[in-house]
């Protein structure tokens, strides 16, 4: 039980340790962006991020919702 828990925790340093090489040994090292916003080949295809395309959803208005602004 206990090498099991020793060799499981040794596992998980090792996986941390390679994963954050990059970020240890590089001056200005970090991980990269893989949020949706940040990809330009999606943001050409209209394509947002869920957020995003919400907060755009909210602000849109509809026909009857101008012209109520257009008459005030």
């Amino acid at each position: 039980m206990l090498t099991t828990l020793l060799l499981s925790i040794t596992i998980l340093l090792v996986c941390i340790v390679l994963l954050s090489i990059k970020i240890l040994l590089k001056r200005g090292g970090e991980f990269p962006n893989t949020h949706v916003g940040s990809n330009k080949a999606l943001s050409k295809m209209g394509i947002h991020c869920a957020k995003t395309q919400h907060r755009e959803e909210l602000r849109h208005k509809n026909l009857e919702q101008r012209l109520k602004e257009l008459k005030v």
